[in-house]
């Protein structure tokens, strides 16, 4: 538990302070709560690039610390209404933080979220395990990102965290920062409805679905996403904003640190995103508008007129040179990802028949991303539940009629760069689930899924309509993460070295019952020991006699004894000890053949 707050701290101090100051250095002298996302984006991206340096990650400690303390001591009486943010803030933190907490209260332990439902993190804490020793790993090799594993390595290498502590220590820090930086369209709100709407923003359903899956590069794209979305929005409506030279600086932070985290499909959402903005605003500048600027971000009823003003700071040679300037930054940052950048493109996600359904059990709901969705589990179909399927229908169709309305309202409002950002998600999806796989889709929509609440609560929050859709929207959040398994505490690579060894099996794997029956500790072996014949079994289940047609068993601890009569030391990978059968295997064996894509479905 320590080490998971611990850098769950770290990350949010850290995201803060330097975002913070990434803005004041364009020019933003006022507190913005863009800041979270833009700090966290720099992180993923100076990780990466210094976490191979000597020291495999000790650097990156070093580095991150330094900017930090660096940014406090430049932010100091330079930043107006940080004393305001702290009182905005704490209490949308706290509540984020008590949120992403159910899963660990609900199992009574912390460990690797998701176990059951997902078990890519087994990957992930490899690929990790290797950078912290400054070995390759086929993560590496194939381009894959790698920046939140940079930071899971810095966390490890100067804090001494763990790396099952440092990954989940992320996640949670990632929608705590997501929760604090949707407080940007809603700063003038009052405290009892911008509370929860940033709550609701940052840990919208499927979001929430896919934390309680572990699933920490979506969750991290979905933030940046959304940040990107308001970043174009206080560039055009924030008259504090308006007339920086470097008021697009932050979404160019903000896109690099999304090729960091999730490579150039990143791009997918935010370039079409910032160009159906720069066009509508074009368009609505030439030929006018009846709905008017926002200005500041602050609510509008639909009745209000539109106020006279200048040209939209989108438009213009000063706009265009802006985007330049930041395109040019853009490029500059991530100039040493772009070799990685072609490598991925070859990656197991972009073929059709690659990951096939993943751990889905197939094509989920488009209404799941407007937040009611009244299921523990998001890859369910309605009814399969404890909710009759007319639960799910009626949520649906209230949340889409809210969509609808909301969108009409943003119209009025000129919200152009929200509904640019849900027209980007829609097309997204629309390509993946024509193009792409259910696994696939399912991604595009959760990323997506913030906009779209954002789009419903923003125009809304004050009307009762609104306060319906956050208490239901929010308690299928809740119900979410209440259902997240939680897997093994700690991480070992050896159970993974051990495939190559024991090859198909068949292999009996003795564990104890805390791990089988607490921490989901089945479907994680599976994973490890995936290709092969493995049957998992607790030392009192096989009761003295393995089963029939065994070859291998793995026992944890020290090789004073064998098992089981007829086996010898094979190889010792601590705290797992491999042995082998002597002489031959007789009997057919009864255990399963766990396939790649079998075990990537999981087991449940």
């Amino acid at each position: 538990m320590i080490g998971t707050y611990a850098a769950v701290l770290v990350v949010c101090v850290a995201s803060l302070a330097i975002g913070q100051a990434a803005a004041a250095l364009c020019g933003v002298r006022r507190w913005s709560w863009l800041s979270p996302a833009v700090g966290l984006a720099l992180l993923c991206a100076v990780c990466w690039g210094t976490v191979r340096l000597p020291g495999h990650g000790t650097v990156s400690a070093t580095v991150v610390v330094l900017l930090g303390a660096a940014s406090i001591a430049y932010l100091w009486r330079r930043v107006d209404g940080a004393g305001e943010a702290l009182r905005i803030g704490a209490p949308v933190a706290i509540l984020a933080l008590a949120a992403t907490s159910l899963p660990f209260i609900a199992e009574s332990h912390f460990g690797i979220l998701g176990t059951s439902f997902n078990p890519d993190m087994s990957q992930h804490l490899l690929a990790a395990d290797r950078l912290a020793h400054g070995q390759g790993s086929q993560l590496l090799h194939q381009g894959y990102p790698l920046g939140p594993h940079a930071i899971a390595v810095a966390l490890n290498k100067g804090l001494g965290i763990g790396l099952v502590q440092g990954f989940t220590g992320l996640t949670i820090a990632t929608a705590t920062l997501a929760s604090l930086t949707s407080l940007t369209a809603f700063r003038d709100q009052p405290a009892l409805l911008r509370t929860p709407a940033a709550l609701l923003i940052g840990l919208t359903y499927l979001v929430a679905s896919y934390f309680a899956q572990g699933s920490f590069k979506e969750t991290m794209q979905a933030l940046f996403v959304l940040a990107f979305v308001l970043s174009l929005r206080e560039a055009s409506q924030n008259p504090t904003w308006q007339a920086l030279p470097l008021r697009f600086a932050p979404a160019a932070l903000l896109a690099a640190g999304s090729i960091y985290t999730y490579s150039f499909p990143g791009l997918i959402w935010l370039i079409p995103a910032a160009a159906i903005w720069a066009l509508t605003e074009i368009v609505v500048n030439r030929f006018g508008s009846s709905a008017g600027g926002a200005g500041e971000g602050g609510p509008r009823t639909e009745a209000q007129p539109p106020p006279a003003g200048p040209p939209s700071p989108a438009t213009g040679p000063a706009a265009l040179r802006a985007c330049l300037w930041v395109s040019l930054l853009f490029l500059v940052l991530i100039a040493p990802e772009i070799g990685r950048m072609i490598d991925f493109h070859s990656f197991e996600t972009f073929d059709p028949h690659g990951p096939g359904l993943g751990n889905l059990f197939g094509q989920i709901s488009p209404f799941e991303a407007l937040g009611i969705w009244p299921s523990g589990d998001f890859r369910l179909t309605p009814g399969a539940g404890a909710v009759p399927a007319l639960g799910y229908y009626l949520g649906a169709a209230y949340a889409s009629i809210l969509l609808l309305y909301g969108a009409f309202l943003c119209v009025r409002r000129r919200e152009t760069a929200i509904l640019a950002g849900l027209a980007a998600a829609v097309l997204a999806y629309a390509a993946a689930r024509v193009g792409g796989t259910p696994y696939t889709a399912a991604k595009a929509l959760e990323i997506g899924a913030p906009l779209a609440a954002l789009v419903i609560v923003l125009p809304l929050l004050r009307r009762p309509v609104g306060w319906l859709y956050l208490l239901a929207a929010g308690g299928c959040s809740l119900l979410a993460l209440a259902n997240a398994p939680v897997g093994p505490a700690s991480y070992t690579p050896a159970l993974t070295q051990l495939r190559a060894d024991v090859g198909e099996g068949p292999t009996l794997v003795l564990a104890s019952r805390q791990l089988l029956a607490d921490e989901h500790g089945s479907p994680y072996i599976a994973w490890e020991l995936r290709g092969g014949r493995v049957c998992i079994e607790t030392s009192a289940e096989a009761n003295g006699q393995p089963p029939s047609g065994i070859r291998f068993v793995v026992t944890e601890g020290g090789p004073a004894r064998s098992p089981f009569r007829g086996f010898r030391v094979d190889r010792v990978a601590p705290p797992y000890v491999l042995w082998r059968r002597i002489g031959s295997v007789h009997g057919k064996s009864p255990c399963p053949l766990i396939a790649v894509r079998q075990a990537r479905q999981g087991q449940n």
